[in-house]
């Protein structure tokens, strides 16, 4: 391809113009035909923050929409494949300060989580469930840390030097909120601050959990916000897990998110940033699903 034939930024459309990305998969899990419906869903987010004025808006000329999704390209990478930022830079000839800077902004924006909760809602009205559910999981995962990350601890029932992950999802895996604590933090105590934010998203119903979340002080501070604790064994003295009712999707949630190698291991040196990496595999799985769902509709 000649120097004048490669397409200009001004020539891209916005992404409300584009059509929804047709991504060829085989019978398996093709990780990079997650790319284009990623971007595609990033860029309609960041349309519709701009119509709605979110967050601090630049002056001046128009941001380069070939560097944007060339850099929302790069983030899901970075999330997926887990390499570092200097290094994932120098491959692509993006100077590491656009690459990080602008991740950084986003996240402070609130893009990621934005995101990930809104496709979360846009699942469940396409499985034909209600928006807000009656019921959600919580569990926890202890992650290895990093020296630099920005707080250690230790889980001493696992042997876990790091952070741990603390979520909360509906019957379908989709995450809803979350939240980082050192590792040697209770299930009960890193759960307690996702109450209030569950409370202002509307929900007002179950939450199921293992025997960590047992005890009458928990119970009366979710049942502040409407949300009744139901409290279930998860696993038997030798170590097997129990599946109880829906309560088993968290522990799928888990291995969706393993698949991300960014998020086996904390190496951020902010709670927000790691979240963000969180965000963003939430956010790929449930786009991926819609667009399937999409195209198999229309193909009937």
């Amino acid at each position: 391809m000649s120097r004048t034939s490669r397409p200009n930024a001004a020539d891209l459309l916005p992404p409300s113009a584009r059509p929804a990305p047709r991504p060829s998969r085989g019978d398996g899990w093709n990780a990079l035909a997650d790319i284009e419906v990623f971007v595609f869903a990033v860029e309609a987010e960041l349309e519709a923050m701009d119509r709605e004025r979110v967050g601090v808006h630049r002056r001046g000329r128009k941001p380069d929409l070939a560097l944007r999704r060339r850099l929302i390209g790069l983030i899901w990478t970075l999330t997926f494949g887990g390499l570092q930022w200097r290094v994932a830079g120098w491959l692509s000839g993006v100077p590491f300060t656009t690459l990080h800077s602008s991740f950084a902004r986003w996240t402070r924006l609130g893009l990621w989580r934005r995101l990930g909760r809104r496709l979360a809602l846009d699942w469940r009205l396409a499985c034909g469930d209600e928006v807000l559910p009656s019921a959600v999981v919580a569990d926890s995962r202890s992650l290895r840390s990093a020296p630099t990350a920005w707080v250690r601890g230790i889980d001493g029932g696992k042997l876990v030097k790091g952070v741990k992950l603390f979520v909360v999802c509906d019957k379908h895996g989709s995450l809803l909120d979350l939240d980082l604590q050192p590792a040697n933090t209770d299930d009960r105590a890193g759960t307690l601050p996702m109450l209030p934010r569950l409370a202002a998203l509307g929900f007002q119903g179950d939450l199921l959990g293992d025997s960590g979340f047992r005890g009458a002080p928990f119970a009366a501070a979710a049942l502040e916000h409407d949300i009744h604790v139901a409290v279930s064994p998860g696993g038997t003295r030798d170590g097997r897990f129990l599946p109880n009712g829906i309560r088993w999707v968290v522990e799928r949630l888990f291995a969706w998110l393993s698949r991300y190698r960014r998020l086996n291991i904390v190496y951020d040196r902010a709670a927000d940033l790691f979240a963000g990496h969180i965000w963003i595999a939430m956010a790929s799985i449930i786009s991926r699903r819609l667009v399937a769902q999409t195209q198999a509709e229309q193909s009937v």
